[in-house]
């Protein structure tokens, strides 16, 4: 595990759900929120540089992963809760307002924070997942549609221990194929082959994974065993619940269909990531969603992990990003 020297880790109660924070530095406040399956870990090469800079960076284990608590019930991961967490975080922390930064579904949390209570949050950064206001599909609808005669990714997880049971088999084998696959240093797809997201009928999802030789520069053993250690302490289950919820956001947030969101904003995409490259006609439409954008950025090789793969790059745009906001 990567030391970061000052951080500090502890639960607080934010209104009435216990979240673990990681933090380090003095300043105002930005949050750090993760996305599947990873931890507040995944932030470790940003916290200490935006910490650094005059900020107080807190990343926190979103509820259902790490340290959090890890609520039963599959309708506790809508994004009106996670976003409420935040929230809660930022009052427990004994602040007003933050920045919200969030990575693969921390970006649709963040947004949802942001959108909810723009008083709080002052402005975002999304990683990876673009920001699509609310509209009049059903989010499944639309995944069962990207699948074709196969089944994409989201659809798979939509059934409660399904993925679960692919997982349990060799967890620590399935997350490093998972993360390896979708990272920038994967081979393309070959020619009749199957992109990583997409599922045979009767098939797993692993059965398109690919491997390194050898432990990755971003992705050291070390890396790669802490966050198998806090999924064996919690299980898969919080995590995948979250996408089991994107109908009930669906319905939660109508009051905010075709919303843009007005807060300054940042958006970093890899030009090997799957949701930059799925989000180009989102990008393109920026300036009526995000009409505050300070910048839209593309890392060149870059795939999913943006600020695990290309740490220095990513922390360029924050810290670029924060100096604009004075």
């Amino acid at each position: 595990m990567m030391q970061i020297e000052g951080l500090r880790r502890h639960d607080v109660d934010a209104f009435g759900t216990r979240i673990h924070v990681a933090e380090v530095g003095e300043g105002p406040m930005v949050l750090f929120v993760h996305g599947f399956p990873e931890s507040w870990y995944s932030w470790r090469h940003q916290l200490p540089v935006v910490a650094a800079a005059g900020h107080r960076a807190v990343a926190i284990d979103v509820r259902g992963y790490g340290s959090s608590e890890v609520p039963e019930a599959v309708d506790a991961y809508r994004l009106v809760d996670l976003a409420a967490d935040c929230v809660g975080v930022v009052e427990a922390l004994g602040e007003t307002t933050a920045v919200i930064v969030g990575h693969d579904w921390g970006s649709p949390i963040a947004a949802a924070s942001a959108r909810l209570r723009p008083d709080v949050f002052t402005a975002m950064a999304l990683l990876s997942v673009t920001y699509d206001p609310r509209n009049e599909y059903r989010p499944t609808d639309i995944f069962r549609a990207m699948g074709g005669d196969d089944e994409f990714y989201i659809e798979y997880f939509q059934q409660p221990g399904r993925a679960e049971a692919e997982i349990a088999v060799d967890p620590a084998r399935w997350l490093a194929g998972f993360y390896y696959t979708a990272s920038g240093d994967s081979p393309p797809t070959p020619e009749g082959g199957k992109p990583m997201g997409l599922v045979s009928p009767g098939g797993l999802l692993g059965d398109n994974f690919l491997y390194p030789a050898e432990p990755t520069a971003w992705m050291t053993a070390d890396d790669l065993a802490f966050y198998v250690a806090e999924f064996a302490r919690v299980g898969f289950s919080g995590g995948l619940n979250r996408y089991r919820c994107v109908d009930l956001d669906w319905i939660d947030l109508r009051a905010f269909h075709r919303a843009p969101i007005r807060q300054p904003s940042l958006y970093i995409g890899g030009e090997r990531d799957g949701p930059t490259i799925w989000g180009a006609a989102s990008i393109g439409r920026f300036p009526e969603t995000l009409p505050n954008l300070h910048a839209s950025v593309t890392l060149p090789g870059v795939g999913h992990w943006m600020q695990q793969e290309d740490a220095d790059a990513v922390n360029t745009a924050l810290l670029d990003f924060l100096g604009a906001l004075g």
